[in-house]
């Protein structure tokens, strides 16, 4: 699953490496289950092909090219998809959903082993009414830098616990289950632990976990558990330096606890004993 590392960095990658490159042909092999606004899968093809991506930004979890006209194609890749870089000769498999291929420099497809991922050719304004949760974003760790001042008057009267708030985008963008879990390990705080009872010590941590580890794993380009791949099929650097989350019965890597579980609403939550 992509979380906010490998969403970042996929942003990156791709407005380096696909910017100004002008679409020659779109093919979506199987059903058009990937596009949800399109009548058709010709409909979509005819939305890009001759248009020229100008960049790629993110918002949130999604991924925006903008193109040379006044679309764009927003990207949503789910827990299951990802992009990947390659070329005509590259066998399609049955996860590739959409095969873009420019007139220069290949092709980009958009995989997915399951049937999450959703690209969708929109003007600005119907992009504001299709997505109107963007306006209730949280914090971004990456592109909105704030004083931990701030962060603690998020978590003002905030009677939630702090991996459920962690785990709410509408607080914190883009973190799933682990680097929730490693947020909370690096924080030295239990799951269980409601937010606005935290003292001040404990609202830095936590502001610092956020913050370092999602930038700690951008640097080592991003984590590849469960066989998640960035654009040109590499995996990331990150997982060595995993504390907890897919260690159960293993010795945390700073070697101060056993990492123990717990399944919490249907989902596997990775801790050290010492989270309190």
């Amino acid at each position: 699953m992509a979380e906010l590392p490998e969403l970042e960095i996929a942003k990156r990658d791709l407005d380096k490496d696909v910017s100004n490159r002008k679409f020659k042909s779109v093919d979506v092999p199987g059903t058009k289950r990937a596009l949800p606004a399109m009548r058709s899968k010709q409909q979509f093809a005819d939305l890009l092909v001759g248009k020229k991506i100008n960049s790629v930004s993110r918002e949130g979890s999604l991924i925006l090219f903008l193109l040379d006209t006044d679309e764009i194609m927003a990207a949503h890749l789910g827990e299951t998809g990802s992009f990947r870089r390659a070329t005509w000769r590259t066998p399609i498999g049955p996860e590739t959903k959409v095969v873009m291929t420019f007139t220069k420099g290949g092709q980009l497809r958009l995989l997915d082993s399951g049937d999450e991922a959703t690209l969708r050719v929109v003007t600005w304004p119907r992009y504001q009414k299709l997505y109107p949760d963007r306006a209730e974003l949280g914090f971004d760790p990456v592109d909105m830098p704030m004083p931990w001042t701030d962060f603690a008057l998020m978590l003002r009267g905030r009677t939630e616990t702090v991996r459920d708030l962690l785990l709410d985008p509408a607080f914190v963008v883009g973190l799933g289950p682990m680097y929730s879990d490693e947020v909370l390990h690096a924080a030295r705080l239990g799951h269980a632990r409601v937010a606005s009872q935290l003292n001040t010590q404990e609202v830095r941590r936590l502001y610092r976990a956020i913050v370092e580890t999602v930038h700690n794993s951008i640097k080592y380009r991003g984590s590849s558990v469960g066989g998640y791949l960035d654009i040109f099929g590499k995996a990331g650097g990150f997982d060595v330096y995993l504390e907890v989350y897919g260690r159960a019965g293993e010795r945390c890597r700073n070697g101060r606890g056993d990492v123990l579980t717990a399944v919490i609403r249907g989902v596997t939550h990775h801790y050290c004993d010492y989270q309190v």
